[in-house]
């Protein structure tokens, strides 16, 4: 796992190189600032996993209730490239899991935004898969692992090397995103990749599943796809943070009221068919905008909710793994979290 000081060096050459790119897509870098014809311009990161997100995408669901913004979506592979993303001004809302949310809200990067709301609760669409002839995670000594690093699944990963009895160092870690780990693993490079669908489901067909993060969340150590709104964005224009939250939360009772209607939006932005993409949608736990008032997870306004204690329990692990400088005290995961935003749409 790289130092903190040459993740550091990395991630701020990757910003660099981001900010170019975005600068050019978007047209600057500026917080909420004019697209076409004076519109807000709303820019959001998404990724290619299975949820109610890309039904919002799909089916335009932000743009029929912004008529007057220019929403602007853009593709990302993992949620430290969300980050970096962040950090370089290019997004104003975004997807990204929990592990790396905990080190955005952690020193050295410290970003300035909340948890606007919880995509999924990652499951059975995130695990380790390895060759057929590993019999068990502790059997992995000495071996390749592929895995992006700072993501949810980087973080599940350590954690199950933990329980087995490894350390990082136990190991061989190879940073890479999911199709490329796909990639890697069919050319014969390594010997196990952890990462989430469409690319685990491929993995499967000929590897061996180790471990879950259904498995791994039930001995406490819990993850989730997290929506992001950067604290500047969310003061300037809290009428979009509305329009996003309600779209979100319409997308959201759809995939529960009518999954194979759902599905048929998911898999056109996967590419994949509708069967399958109602399979994988069914591997995650998605939740309306009222259950996620709930003291379990967001909560409401003056009681934050259990997962500002999720956020600090990884940020302790990830310290421990020297992933993050040092642990902040709780009370900042408790205002990392939107729940004044989210009581504004929910009553």
């Amino acid at each position: 796992m790289p130092s903190s000081r040459r993740g550091a060096v990395l991630a701020a050459s990757a910003t660099a190189l981001l900010l170019t790119l975005s600068t050019t897509a978007c047209g600057g870098a500026d917080s909420g600032g004019e697209g076409k014809g004076g519109k807000v311009r709303v820019r959001i990161a998404y990724q290619a996993i299975p949820n109610a997100d890309l039904v919002v995408k799909n089916r335009k669901l932000l743009e029929k209730a912004l008529p007057d913004a220019e929403v602007s979506w853009v593709r990302f592979d993992s949620g430290g490239d969300v980050n970096t993303a962040v950090i370089a001004g290019s997004v104003d809302l975004g997807l990204l899991g929990s592990s790396p949310v905990t080190k955005g809200l952690s020193a050295p990067l410290d970003i300035p935004y909340k948890v606007l709301w919880i995509h999924d609760l990652i499951g059975d669409n995130e695990a380790l898969v390895a060759q057929q002839d590993v019999a068990s995670v502790a059997a992995l000594k000495g071996r390749k692992i592929a895995t992006p690093f700072g993501s949810t699944a980087h973080y599940s990963l350590l954690v199950a090397l933990e329980s087995a009895g490894l350390k990082a160092s136990d190991v061989t870690l190879v940073d890479l995103q999911p199709q490329d780990a796909l990639a890697a693993w069919q050319r014969g490079d390594i010997d196990a990749a952890y990462v989430w669908t469409p690319s685990l489901t491929e993995l499967k067909k000929d590897g061996k599943v180790l471990v879950s993060s259904r498995e791994i969340a039930a001995e406490g150590r819990p993850t989730a796809d997290l929506g992001v709104v950067t604290d500047a964005f969310a003061a300037k224009h809290p009428e979009i943070v509305d329009a996003w939250l309600k779209a979100e939360d319409q997308a959201v009772k759809l995939a529960k009221s009518d999954p194979a209607k759902a599905a048929v939006a998911i898999g056109a932005e996967l590419n994949l068919s509708p069967e399958e993409a109602r399979k994988q949608l069914a591997e995650l736990v998605l939740l309306t905008a009222e259950e996620q008032r709930g003291a379990q997870y967001l909560g409401r306004p003056g009681a934050p909710g259990a997962l500002a204690g999720n956020l600090y329990d990884a940020a302790v692990f990830l310290k421990g793994q020297k992933a993050i400088d040092a642990v902040p005290d709780r009370s900042v995961f408790e205002k990392g979290l939107a729940v004044e935003e989210l009581a504004r749409v929910t009553g």
